[in-house]
């Protein structure tokens, strides 16, 4: 049975079906079927996308019709799980009603079954609440913001002083009580990632944020080995890009020696 936003909150409650939640990303319907085969409960579109697979340096670039793009193939082979949809970089900043917008195409058009959007201020909890009150499901991201990289100055770890701390504490309280069914805690320390989630009644999925979330989230080009480069907090279980590689190289190699195609049948 394909996994719903209710259910996941609920896993919060009862520590079922299985004691965290695996989340995994995807950006086109090969990735998809990976993810969803391998049981991810959640497959999110991040707007890592921009990265893994448009070359752009950050996510900042990002447009919306790229994303709207890579949702409708993600939808595709997506069967089981989850699946959850960034909010691209300055397409919900300027108004609630341009975010409403943005999010109701996201809908609409992919088929997604949530958004995800950054950050934790008074206007982002605005939008929350606009977003919840016509029934769109929305994860939030507090801590490292990768759509704020210029502001914090790189990809840096967040919440490291008692001040940061506690901002980011109240922000994730705030994206609870706006409706946020589950918010993601990135790349800040371990203890301040475990004392939110004691806070809070939702679920909180970590990336970088050590073992007490109640979930985990990675890029799945990291996990894969596939990216030229992983954050510091990764762990790569397949070195699929060597792989690759090599195995390119050999058909280009015996194409260039005759041995394929090889003498006909």
């Amino acid at each position: 049975m394909a996994v719903t936003v209710q259910q996941v909150f609920q896993w919060k409650q009862t520590g079922q079906p299985t004691p965290a939640i695996a989340v995994l990303t995807a950006w086109d319907t090969m990735s998809a079927h990976i993810v969803d085969q391998a049981g991810a409960d959640i497959v999110l579109v991040g707007d890592s996308l921009a990265m893994v697979a448009l070359g752009y340096e950050t996510t900042l670039p990002l447009t919306l019709e790229e994303m709207l793009s890579s949702a409708r193939a993600v939808r595709r082979g997506v069967k089981n799980a989850l699946m959850v949809v960034d909010l691209p970089f300055l397409t919900y900043q300027i108004s609630v009603e341009e975010a409403v917008r943005t999010a109701g195409r996201i809908f609409k058009e992919t088929g997604a079954q949530a958004v995800k959007l950054e950050g934790g201020h008074s206007g982002v909890i605005d939008i929350i609440r606009h977003l919840r009150q016509w029934d769109m499901p929305v994860m939030g991201h507090v801590g490292l913001t990768p759509q704020s990289v210029n502001q914090l100055g790189g990809f840096r770890q967040q919440g490291k002083s008692p001040a940061e701390a506690d901002r980011i504490l109240a922000e994730a309280l705030a994206l609870q009580e706006a409706g946020a069914f589950a918010v993601v805690l990135e790349h800040i320390p371990a203890s301040l990632a475990e004392a939110i989630s004691t806070a809070l009644a939702i679920p909180t999925i970590g990336i970088g944020a050590g073992p007490g979330c109640d979930g985990q989230v990675l890029v799945t080009a990291d996990v894969l080995g596939l990216s030229t480069w992983q954050p510091p907090f990764v762990r790569v279980y397949a070195q699929l890009r060597e792989t690759a590689i090599a195995a390119a190289q050999q058909f280009c190699d015996q194409v260039r020696t005759g041995e394929f195609p090889g003498a006909n049948p």
